[in-house]
């Protein structure tokens, strides 16, 4: 993308800082400018004391302290502008920030998500956005503030000798300069460490994520290893970019030595040959460029801060604009005829088909199982039939209507899927059934009823906290909940991807029999237990081989045909 593209795509997310945030900042404002203007006062007042000692003075003793008074109450009032609007406005801005951040993510598809690395996006919601509040938004009052002097510094100093102040401004190019070159350098630095810390993330989270299946390999050592070389890259970003950081910092103040020390040698040197140069002039022009120095000390480090969030803000503005867009045509929430699949060939990668030729028909109302060996293609085909891709060959129909055509939103509300791993928040069972939504007590009670959870709720009640990923219930108890979930919403189709596979076998035979006892809905479960009570009540069997539907037909036509699913029925009741 060129620069008009990503400007383009960052301005809504810089926008949302100051949206409805506005009379905070212009408060922030306005609490900069009585400081700084304060500051200028006591400056003045500096130069004037200087004089009235030389005699050159045409103020008193009093009036000086009155005005002095005057600059104390200005500082005064700054001071509570700034307590009562500052907080407000940096936590407004980073509320707003976030929640725009987060919406963004719930638009994107499931096609759209699945291929990408949820990484970025926790890095962007907790460690960046911590960067973004401090670089950019903490100092932007601050820079502000000194800004606001600057500028009447640089009055001042033209009111009092603008030859002086010419001079001044030759000087100040230097640090300037400094300024301008090294903020891209610490804008690159900060991003490498935004990199390497989405990196850490995520292989932190997928250590915690598999920490059963490292511990029962024993590679405690080997995922350790690759967590410190994580860990090191982290610590080589920071350590670069502190770097960075310093060298902006010593540039800076360097340079701004070389201006402060230049402008006062000559300032002395044009008091020594009666230029016109009082001694309070000089003495005043030392003070000012405080306040000249400040801007140019003040704004490398705000420049590059602002840069680095820049940077993070358009990083994870590129990975959102990466969507699928939900162009298709809506579809009522109910299926008529069924489901048919033609022709269906996929593969997720080129020349390895994983889908060959698939014909499938899938009655409203029905119950079909999807069986046979890992990596047959069985869960391929119920992603596909949740549109979590368009690459494919061949049709999918919903009542004739190709899935390609069809809106993602609307499908959601025809299809629900209970997948294998069942995701539980921490919160209580209702918000868990709920999805923290409201619905009418009747029908949440039935959603209990029909998915076998009312023994669980009788028992610990609907406000029991499940823990963190359902860490108190049991694998049954999570699965009967992912089943509430598809009850409540209604949707007439529901696929159901190895909800038992975790499970014992009393267990999974409970869950699948809840499943099966679901009149009026079309179900399609795939599943690696050949239970024969099970699959004798369905509708269909379609026993898939090296992506191919190698048999289809009832148990017993299956069972009669002696061939691949009979072996497979064997085999597992051996």
């Amino acid at each position: 993308m060129n620069k008009n593209e990503i400007k383009a795509l960052r301005r809504p997310f810089v926008k949302e800082l100051f949206r409805e945030n506005k009379f905070n900042l212009a408060m922030t404002v306005l609490a900069a400018l009585f400081a700084a203007a304060a500051e200028l006062v006591i400056s003045w007042l500096i130069k004037e004391v200087a004089d009235l000692i030389s005699g050159e003075c045409p103020w008193g003793f009093g009036t000086l302290l009155l005005i002095a008074g005057g600059a104390f109450a200005l500082f005064g009032l700054g001071w509570l502008l700034d307590r009562t609007f500052l907080s407000e406005f940096r936590a407004k801005a980073m509320k707003q920030y976030r929640e725009y951040v987060f919406d963004r993510l719930m638009e994107k598809g499931i096609q759209a998500f699945s291929g990408e690395n949820s990484s970025l996006y926790i890095s962007a919601l907790s460690s960046d956005v911590n960067t973004i509040e401090q670089d950019f938004i903490g100092r932007l009052q601050e820079t502000i503030q000194v800004g606001v002097a600057f500028v009447g510094a640089l009055v001042m100093m033209l009111w009092c000798s603008p030859l002086l102040t010419l001079i001044a401004v030759g000087f100040s190019l230097l640090p300037i300069l400094v300024s301008v070159v090294l903020g891209n350098k610490a804008a690159t630095a900060e991003k490498s460490v935004s990199d390497q810390k989405e990196r850490y993330t995520g292989m932190l989270k997928d250590a915690l994520t598999g920490f059963s299946v490292i511990k029962s390999f024993k590679a405690e050592k080997s995922i350790a290893g690759l967590h410190d070389h994580t860990n090191e890259n982290v610590a080589e970003a920071s350590k670069k970019r502190t770097k960075v950081n310093v060298l902006v910092s010593y540039s800076s103040g360097i340079a701004g030595a070389v201006l402060q020390f230049g402008v006062f040698f000559v300032a002395a040197a044009l008091a020594l040959s009666g230029r016109g140069i009082t001694a309070g002039t000089a003495i005043v022009f030392v003070q000012l460029l405080n306040y000249v120095l400040g801007p140019i000390q003040a704004f490398p480090t705000f420049f590059a801060g602002m840069m680095s969030a820049y940077g993070l803000i358009d990083k994870l503005a590129g990975a959102l604009s990466r969507n699928v867009p939900d162009e298709g045509e809506e579809i009522p929430p109910r299926l008529d005829g069924g489901i048919s699949v033609r022709d269906l060939e996929f593969a997720y990668e080129e020349g390895k088909p994983v889908l060959r030729g698939v014909d499938m028909e899938l009655v409203a109302g029905g119950c079909y199982a999807l069986v046979g060996g890992s990596g047959s293609g069985k869960s391929t085909i119920l992603n596909l039939l949740m549109a979590s891709s368009k690459n494919y060959r061949g049709e999918i129909l919903y009542d004739g209507r190709e899935l390609r055509t069809v809106s993602a939103d609307s499908l959601y509300d025809l299809v629900s899927m209970i997948q294998q791993n069942v995701f539980v928040f921490n919160s209580t069972i209702r918000d868990n059934i709920t999805m923290f939504s409201e619905f009418p007590e009747e029908e949440i009670d039935r959603a209990v009823r029909l998915s076998g959870l009312k023994k669980l709720v009788d028992e610990k009640g609907a406000d029991y906290l499940c823990g963190e990923n359902g860490s108190g219930l049991s694998g049954g108890e999570r699965q009967r909940i992912s089943i509430a979930r598809a009850l409540l919403r209604k949707t007439p189709v529901l696929f159901v991807d190895e909800a038992t596979a975790s499970l014992d076998a009393e267990t999974s035979f409970e869950v699948l029999d809840a499943i099966l006892k679901l009149d009026g809905y079309t179900r399609v479960i795939v599943t690696h237990d050949l239970d024969e009570n099970i699959l004798r009540r369905c509708t269909g069997l379609f026993a898939l081989k090296n992506g191919v539907v190698s048999e289809r037909g009832t148990f017993d036509d299956l069972m009669a045909q002696k061939g691949y699913f009979y072996s497979l029925f064997t085999v597992s009741r051996r």
